[in-house]
């Protein structure tokens, strides 16, 4: 399962999973068109590799709603075996101009609904020796002055997920990869500044992130707790 798998990276990450022959269920909530065009692609990829596609409109914010989106994709493709917990929020604010109501509902999104699926998903996963991959940020690494409320979630996540590896070993194993720049459209000023302050000299695309992501499904299942960013070493 991939939540947020309707566009972005998400939809990268399940369209990876499709073509090495897994059976896949997406999460979207408001990404109606975007997830029926990423479902059909998914589709496309299993019938050449031979898995299944679901797609589930899940508000990740309703504890009942992730319970019954779990329990509906397992019960369409018949198991569950690895959780990646993709789908965030992103915003700029000013820091002393924070609302609670904007930081709440940043820590939802971002710390609170990965928590809420992956234990909709843990006896299913500790049942078959399953993986969890959480999808962090650069900005939990480092303070964005701009992004207080972001990077907080963030880091949050990754402490989440290094907490999840620890509690739930040997069945589970339980990473994270934090991206930095990602570029999923049209390259702009912004895109080029970061990509000049990087040590690769460019930005990442959604298929870098994906092939971490695959790296910690396919590597060994005794790696766990870690955290790997996927940033061009712009966080050196």
């Amino acid at each position: 399962m991939v939540t947020g798998g309707a566009r972005r990276i998400g939809r990268t990450i399940a369209l990876s999973l499709a073509q090495a022959g897994a059976s896949v269920a997406i999460t979207y909530r408001n990404s109606v068109d975007e997830a029926e065009a990423t479902l059909r692609e998914i589709a496309d990829a299993n019938e050449a590799a031979g898995g299944e596609a679901f797609a589930a409109r899940c508000d990740l914010r309703d504890p009942e709603n992730v319970r019954e989106s779990i329990a509906d994709a397992i019960a369409d493709l018949g198991g569950l075996d690895i959780l990646i917990n993709n789908a965030g929020a992103f915003e700029s604010a000013a820091l002393e101009a924070i609302t609670s109501e904007q930081w709440d509902a940043m820590f939802q999104t971002n710390t609170r609904a990965p928590l809420l699926v992956a234990q909709a998903a843990h006896a299913h996963l500790k049942a078959v020796k399953g993986r969890i991959i959480n999808i962090g940020s650069l900005g939990g690494m480092q303070p964005w002055a701009t992004h207080a409320h972001y990077c907080a979630s963030k880091a949050a996540l990754h402490m989440l997920s290094q907490t999840m590896a620890k509690a739930w070993a040997p069945e589970i194993s339980v990473n994270c990869v934090a991206p930095g720049m990602v570029v999923t459209g049209a390259v702009n000023q912004a895109y080029q500044h970061f990509a000049e302050k990087t040590p690769m000299r460019a930005n990442a695309v959604p298929a870098d992130v994906a092939a971490a992501v695959m790296f910690f499904i396919t590597g060994p299942h005794f790696i766990t707790g870690q955290l790997l960013a996927v940033d061009g070493g712009l966080g050196l």
